[in-house]
């Protein structure tokens, strides 16, 4: 995914629970790729999302085991920066420092807890763009966008309100 002198950037999301929020199209305007970290809730999801990039989503605890076209976990190297996303279910209770001892990547996403965090464990980031969906838990929706170039990642939460 290489882009000739430019930033890539990614779009992070998560936990949309079948509802995509009107400004998503705007926050994640621009985005060369979105990965989503599960709980997606449904194929037309991903389908109003690839009307912004190309997406790829992993599979959340609430998404059905046959839910055509999310993956288990999603492994990618773009421009240097190894990127791991699964929804974090998987380790017991998700926490930065437990999924940076169970993956190896720089960058680290995960969903499931609907909370919005950017961590650093052991110089890697770890990162939770929060939840997109229905609003719950008295947590603020977001998602996030990660510029990656020459092999280093920034993390910026964005904050959904429509």
């Amino acid at each position: 995914m290489g882009h000739a002198g430019r930033a890539v950037i990614v779009g992070l999301i998560s936990d949309t629970h079948g509802l995509v929020r009107a400004d998503v199209h705007s926050a994640l305007a621009g985005v060369d790729l979105i990965l989503h970290a599960g709980d997606v809730g449904g194929q037309e999801i991903l389908d109003e999302l690839r009307l912004i990039a190309p997406v790829r989503a992993v599979r959340g605890n609430t998404d059905g085991v046959d839910e055509p076209g999310l993956e288990n976990a999603i492994d990618v190297t773009i421009e240097g920066v190894r990127i791991h996303v699964s929804h974090g279910h998987e380790v017991g209770r998700p926490t930065p420092e437990a999924l940076a001892a169970a993956y190896a990547a720089d960058l680290i996403v995960y969903g499931h807890t609907h909370r919005q965090r950017v961590d650093r464990v052991d110089g890697r980031l770890v990162v939770n763009p929060g939840a997109a969906g229905a609003r719950r838990f008295d947590l603020m929706p977001s998602v996030a966008r990660v510029t990656i170039e020459s092999g280093a990642a920034e993390v910026t939460i964005v904050a959904l309100t429509t």
